[in-house]
């Protein structure tokens, strides 16, 4: 049994069809053009699925994210690390009021040192089309060396 469908095409397509429409079976046009996409589409996804294994590709992919992940949290520790012993009390005392991460590298006082750092790091190239992952993840582990080593001296300081 057929079913029916509705089409919508451009005006100025639709016009060329009234006046060629007696020359095609346009019900056949159709059927012919989207059974060889939805042939060429399943044959993509039988091979894709036999010349890879997604689980693997999955896994492997899940890997290399957490590895990433971790590999910039801990390099922003380290980075925070360094500014914090050379960092004057009042800067210290800034950023530790600062609650917005994502606001470290516009800030009056760090964008300078934001800036060269990033670009130092390879940060920059992914921070250029706007905040991501890699930043994230680099700015907490700043922000949670900064706060660890306040956290250690506060007291040495009274």
């Amino acid at each position: 049994m057929a079913q029916k469908i509705t089409l919508s095409v451009p005006d100025m397509l639709y016009e060329r069809i009234k006046q060629w429409r007696d020359s095609f079976n346009l019900s056949q046009m159709f059927q012919e053009a989207i059974t060889e996409a939805i042939q060429k589409k399943e044959e993509f996804q039988k091979r894709f699925q036999e010349e890879y294994d997604l689980p693997d590709i999955i896994k492997r992919l899940k890997e290399e994210k957490i590895a990433s992940e971790r590999k910039f949290f801990n390099l922003g520790k380290s980075e925070g690390l360094k500014w914090a012993k050379t960092a004057h009390y009042e800067d210290l005392v800034h950023v530790l009021h600062l609650k917005d991460i994502f606001s470290l590298p516009k800030d009056t006082v760090l964008s300078g040192y934001f800036q060269t750092l990033f670009s130092d790091i390879g940060i920059k190239r992914y921070v250029a089309i706007g905040p991501c992952d890699h930043e994230k993840l680099f700015l907490e582990g700043w922000q949670k060396s900064i706060q660890q080593f306040w956290d250690h001296i506060k007291e040495s300081l009274q």
